[in-house]
Order: C-alpha cells, then structure tokens, then sequence
C-alpha cells in the first residue's frame, strides 16, 4: 500500500500502484506533483498524458474542455485496468488554479480502484 510522509505526500508504491498528477501540454514535469513523479515514479518529461512507469500525467495547465476529455479517458483506462490501484493527488489545484470544489466532480463517478484526495472525497460525498 503506498506510503505518505509526515506532510501528506506519497513517497513510496507497492508494484500495482499509480501516481495521478497534473501535468501541462508540453509534459514539463518541473514542479510540485509532477516534479516528484518524475523523480519517483518514472514519469517521461515531454509526456503530457497518460501511463508513464508507476505514475499517469493529466494535463491541468491547458483548456477546461481538454482536461475533462484527459480526466474522462484516465476514468476509462483506470476502469479498464482494476488490477491497477491509482492514487490521484489534486490535480489541477496547484499552479493550474483550480479549486477542489471545481476539479472533484468530475471523479464523481470512478472506479473502485481509484483512491481520491481527502478534498476530493469529501466534496464528492458532501
């Protein structure tokens, strides 16, 4: 099961873990969520989506319209992949500018094999 650090991070995955970050469209990895999944969870810098080692990249930084289309597709892969457990952090919260409250319906509807933020959860379920 994976690991977190005494601030709420993911510092370690078992095998059949993913890291969820956001990403931006040219696959720039350099801070935040991303920054670690390249340092940690084999993330390819020039990859924008998708699954990259041990961590799945979602652009946040370009179009609303675009990141629910990236979002809806990262739904349908984890969905078809349930031997697969993925851990999303909040993507799209940090340097993208969105809120929890924006980003967390769209997750709404996942699969069990998906383990939301607390934020998320928590708006999901409120």
């Amino acid at each position: 099961m994976a690991k977190y650090n005494d601030y709420g991070y993911i510092t370690e995955l078992d095998e059949n873990e993913v890291f969820v970050f956001g990403s931006n469209s040219q696959g720039e990895h350099l801070g935040g969520a991303a920054a670690t999944a390249v340092r940690d969870f084999g993330a390819i810098m020039g990859q924008a989506e998708g699954l990259q080692g041990q961590s799945y990249a979602i652009d946040t930084m370009g179009s609303k319209d675009e990141m629910i289309t990236q979002i809806n597709r990262f739904l349908k892969f984890a969905e078809e992949h349930s031997s697969l457990k993925f851990f999303v952090t909040e993507i799209g919260c940090g340097i993208a500018g969105y809120s929890s409250e924006q980003i967390a319906p769209y997750f709404a509807n996942h699969s069990e094999n998906i383990i939301l933020p607390r934020a998320f959860e928590e708006i999901i379920n409120s």
